[in-house]
């Protein structure tokens, strides 16, 4: 399983890498595999949404799943590959499988989310 020790993470799964006053999100490795098949990606639209809020929803063979916005912001990108080829969050979950970039609306809102060993820490790994 595959941990990038650059982003931050959150206890529901999702990933974070900061570019700047952009923050990029995803769900992870672990997420992904739990999850099994991805299927289907549902992000509405960019818009505003404050931390702790569902911004959309990932759909497995199994199971469907609230996508958690890490910190708030501005969703201001969603990514268009995800539409014809969702299963790309089970193949690269941390690259070509992130699912949308929004604008950092509070920096210190990141120190609230989990480092790599914490988030280790947290599933067991």
């Amino acid at each position: 399983m595959n941990f990038p020790e650059n982003l931050k993470y959150t206890d529901s799964h999702e990933w974070v890498k900061v570019d700047g006053d952009v923050a990029i999100i995803g769900i992870t490795d672990y997420a992904q595999g739990e999850l099994g098949d991805v299927v289907f990606v549902d992000i509405p639209e960019a818009r505003p949404v404050a931390s702790g809020e569902a911004f959309g929803s990932i759909e497995a063979v199994k199971t469907v799943s609230d996508l958690i916005a890490p910190i708030g912001g501005t969703i201001t990108e969603i990514n268009p590959a995800l539409e014809g080829n969702p299963e790309i969050v089970n193949s690269d979950p941390y690259g070509d499988g992130w699912m949308v970039k929004m604008t950092i609306e509070n920096a210190e809102e990141l120190d609230n989310l989990l480092d790599v060993t914490k988030y280790q820490s947290l599933i067991g790994k």
